[in-house]
């Protein structure tokens, strides 16, 4: 389901290292040949570019593409160049220093990431912060949005193929009344939603459709314009269909006023090796649009090179 496509022959570290190098030397930066290897090599292959690059010339990379490039651009490239974990701790780190009430990027790395990845960015967040993702989640956010997102975050579901029937009834049922009774900040709901593994959810939420007639999203939208409830239904969505979440975020993103730039960074950067092919027939069966025509028609130069390779699109 990854969008990026990485050479079939053995790729000589060393040369690429060199070659980035090159891209940095003498009048201007070559653009064109960081695009061509950074977004066909996979996260293990872009490591070993960062350890060897770091050994030969004794600097981090990503401070020689930050002096060299700038704007949106900088930024893809340094979200991609990243570890997948330390990139999920760096985005996480930033949302809760920018803390606002419809930021849903924390919602995103707790809900569509494996127990393992979860785990893995927690432990990326120790070593780059010197403290836990917890603690700042807790610091930087009040009242119901910390009683969701600190248990969201802090969790490490069960990832296996069982499924509990009888349970799926009974909670389908409490998550009923807890709604019903604009509960919305129950206990009971978000332990539900913060420990349950998400084929349990599933099942959960399949039979809250059965017996209810109406999927649970659609009854979380008493108030389309609360915060939190808006908040709730992202997690729901993140946790039983992130190719629709995703999809939705690349839409907002695109087809608003001025296109948002730092959700359609995030979003190719973070999902261009896990499930991008998925989105992109969610974007086309959304949007009867191409996400490839939709992006050219709202980015330019560099910034838009990159992106289009990142989802298979592009020449580089």
């Amino acid at each position: 389901m990854s969008t990026i496509s990485v050479p079939a022959h053995d790729i000589s570290v060393s040369d690429d290292v060199e070659q980035l190098r090159k891209a940095f030397s003498g009048w201007g930066t070559n653009e064109g040949l960081i695009i061509s290897i950074l977004t066909h090599r996979n996260a293990a292959q872009r490591k070993q570019i960062r350890e060897t690059y770091a050994s030969t010339y004794n600097e981090d990379l990503l401070k020689s593409l930050d002096k060299e490039l700038s704007n949106d651009f900088e930024r893809l490239v340094h979200l991609w160049t990243l570890d997948p974990s330390e990139r999920d701790a760096y985005l996480a780190n930033e949302a809760t220093k920018r803390w606002t009430k419809s930021n849903q990027v924390l919602v995103e790395i707790a809900c569509t990431r494996s127990a393992h990845d979860l785990l893995l960015a927690k432990q990326a967040y120790h070593a780059c912060y010197k403290k836990s993702i917890e603690e700042d989640v807790a610091y930087h956010t009040t009242g119901d949005f910390r009683k969701l997102l600190l248990p969201l975050v802090g969790t490490y579901r069960y990832e296996g193929s069982e499924v509990n029937m009888t349970l799926a009834k009974t909670e389908a049922k409490l998550l009923h009344e807890k709604i019903s009774d604009k509960c919305y900040n129950d206990d009971d709901l978000i332990r539900i939603l913060a420990t349950r593994s998400k084929v349990q959810i599933n099942a959960t939420l399949n039979q809250y459709k059965n017996q209810f007639g109406k999927d649970i999203n659609k009854d979380l939208k008493e108030d389309p314009k609360d915060e939190y409830l808006s908040l709730l239904r992202a997690t729901i969505k993140c946790l039983t269909y992130p190719e629709k979440y995703f999809e939705k975020v690349l839409r907002l993103a695109i087809n608003k006023t001025g296109t948002d730039e730092g959700a359609l960074t995030r979003v190719v950067a973070t999902r261009a090796e896990v499930d991008m092919k998925t989105i992109k027939e969610e974007y086309q069966r959304r949007n009867s649009v191409p996400l490839d025509k939709a992006i050219a028609k709202d980015t330019r130069g560099d910034y838009e090179d990159m992106l289009l390779a990142l989802i298979g699109c592009g020449d580089a």
